[in-house]
């Protein structure tokens, strides 16, 4: 940092960063809380320990590979040249943004005076790698076991959101240079690949005994506490806002960078490194919020469950295009995912005896999928991208935004990247005989012996007192 603006931006930056990650902390409390609360009294401790085990095993894994796959993979890899080595190869030479720069043992993966911002930045990443987590993790409750959703948990948020968010997600990756693909808020990116990844493994799980009845009626399994349901949903709002702020950069100057040279342009820029602004996204965020919640209440008819998180699928389904919508379109946009999200649900439940515990992959698979194929409609013709690589639909100048390649990005992030790996995966477990728990343990309840070990324990004090 050698003149006091650069040191006060750098600075800024990451601290700016740093506490959106403490922001998007509160996401995996939310989830937490919103997955007990959602689960029976016999499977609570469980649900709340397979949770809080996402932590360490994504933390860890991302570490070692997670953060090296996202800088890697950009180019497909052997789909679009890189802008920054114009190679098609895995980006792991010594060129800029490389994923040499980020293996375990690099001078910026530790304490580093040199570096201010990449553990920061890392940590960001990892959060949304929890998120894509907790997401499969509510789908599923009541009857995995702890070890399949383990193995579950690192593929899908230390691979394969990780690959996703480097092909649609990086300035540099080869959906938004060739397809047009834009997801600024990660409608596909990290919400559509878990809702189809959750998807994949329920198709091979199957559902809860007792969910469908001998005529294959589905039964409602309604949350057991809807007050942790409540303020969990309102914790994953809280976080999702910091996770808002966390997909920008907050100043940066964009003259040099477009090659106006001798042209300063401060602005924030969305994570393609395009201009937008922080308060339209905050316009955004609350109307898109506002726009689900309407739209939960009625199509729902008042169902507490069903509205509060329609309010996080009206975020979901306008959070591709929320850096450049006007606000009433966020809101159309979130009331009219919600709205395809709630029938989908349903109707795919009564077709395919799918049993989704909490809805997530409505919440967020269908209502991210619908998100970017709406947005490839409204944003039709902006640019998806700030650099000029050879788009594939007018082959010399910068991609745009179109309603084809959102279609296609979608197919990818929900269906290619998503719900065949977690149906393949689950597949595997199940042949091991890994994938779901005993039936006399789901009866009995996975917190059976806990249970029966605090009886015993207040028999004995009982018994001690009298």
């Amino acid at each position: 940092m050698d003149d006091q603006l650069g040191a006060l931006t750098v600075i800024f930056t990451e601290f700016y960063y740093w506490v959106t990650v403490v922001l998007m902390f509160l996401i995996h409390v939310g989830f937490c809380m919103y997955e007990v609360g959602a689960s029976r009294y016999k499977h609570h401790q469980h649900t709340l320990m397979k949770n809080t085990m996402v932590i360490p095993l994504v933390t860890v894994t991302w570490f070692f590979f997670g953060w090296w796959i996202y800088w890697a993979f950009p180019t497909g890899p052997g789909i679009a040249p890189s802008i920054m080595n114009e190679s098609t190869a895995l980006i792991t030479d010594d060129s800029a943004f490389s994923a040499t720069y980020y293996l375990a043992n690099s001078p910026l993966m530790a304490v580093n005076l040199g570096d201010h911002i990449s553990g920061v930045f890392w940590a960001a990443f990892l959060l949304f790698s929890w998120t894509a987590a907790s997401i499969v993790s509510g789908a599923i409750i009541e009857r995995i076991t702890t070890f399949a959703f383990g193995i579950l948990a690192i593929a899908i948020g230390s691979v394969f959101w990780t690959i996703d968010a480097a092909w649609g997600w990086h300035f540099d990756g080869w959906m938004l240079k060739i397809l047009g693909y834009h997801d600024a808020y990660a409608s596909g990116v990290i919400h559509a690949i878990a809702g189809g990844f959750a998807l994949g493994v329920l198709i091979v799980l199957g559902p809860r005994i007792g969910k469908f009845s001998s005529s294959g009626e589905p039964r409602n399994i309604g949350p057991r506490n809807p007050w942790l349901v409540t303020v969990g949903l309102f914790l994953i709002y809280t976080g999702f806002w910091g996770f808002y702020a966390a997909c920008n950069i907050p100043i940066f100057d964009l003259g040099p960078e477009y090659g106006m040279e001798g042209v300063t342009y401060w602005t924030a820029t969305n994570i393609y490194v395009t201009p937008t602004t922080l308060s339209g996204i905050t316009y955004n965020f609350l109307m898109s919020l506002s726009g689900g919640l309407l739209a939960g209440y009625v199509v729902a008819k008042g169902d507490p469950f069903w509205t509060y998180s329609s309010g996080l699928a009206g975020i979901i389904c306008a959070s591709a295009g929320n850096d450049l919508y006007h606000p009433i379109q966020a809101m159309l946009i979130g009331a009219i995912g919600v709205v395809i999200a709630y029938k989908m649900h349903y109707w795919v439940e009564r077709k395919f005896k799918i049993d989704d515990a909490v809805g997530a992959v409505a919440v967020h698979g269908y209502a991210g999928f619908v998100g970017l194929v709406i947005c490839g409609f409204v944003l039709n013709g902006y640019p998806s991208s700030g650099y000029s690589v050879g788009a594939m639909w007018d082959g010399s100048t910068y991609a745009s935004i179109n309603p084809l390649g959102q279609f296609l990005g979608a197919i990818i992030m929900f269906g290619v990247l998503g719900m065949l790996p977690g149906y393949v995966l689950a597949k595997i477990l199940n042949g091991m005989g890994k994938l779901r728990i005993p039936r006399e343990v789901e009866i009995a309840g996975l917190d059976y012996e806990m249970m029966e070990d605090d009886r015993d324990a207040e028999k004995a004090v009982a018994s001690s007192t009298r």
